[in-house]
This record gives C-alpha cells, structure tokens and sequence, in this order.
C-alpha cells in the first residue's frame, strides 16, 4: 500500500469522523445503538464502496470517485442507522 492511499483512507476516516459528530443534530440518534455507531457505519461504508470503486477502475485523483463516495457515505450513514434502530426495536 502506498503513501497516497493511506491519506485516501485517512480522508474517508476523518468525513466518517465528522459525519458522526454532525449525526445527532441531523436525526440520527437513538438509545438502542450506541454514539460510535453512525461513525462506523460512515467509516465501513465509504471504505467499501471506494475499493469497490478503484476495483472497477475509477482512480483517486479523478473527481467521480470522490463524488460518490462522499454522497454515498452520509446515505449508508442514514439508512443503515435506520435499520439498526429497526431491528433492535
């Protein structure tokens, strides 16, 4: 793994961070799953979709793989939040 990919995953790391820190205040927020979870979620989410991506050929310095990672991460932030909340109800 090179250094460039390191800081691709440090930068899907600290959105995740900022996601979860922003969830509470968009709704996000429930007794049945703990504070970390949203963050995760954003974390996991945008990890996989972006080796997902890079694996069917976008490359991180063009523009389209960011743009669905970073509108992609705070929707599996939602509806997997939702879901959990779902099912631990």
């Amino acid at each position: 793994m090179d250094f460039i990919s390191l800081l691709n995953l440090a930068f899907i790391v600290i959105y995740a961070l900022i996601l979860g820190l922003v969830a509470p205040y968009v709704g996000v927020k429930s007794e049945k799953y703990g504070s970390f979870v949203p963050t995760a979620l954003a974390a996991v989410a945008g990890s996989i979709i972006w080796i997902i991506l890079t694996w069917a050929g976008f490359h991180y310095d063009e523009a389209w793989i960011w743009i669905i990672v970073m509108l992609a991460m705070p929707a599996a932030l939602w509806f997997g939040a939702k879901r959990i909340d779902k099912i631990r109800a």
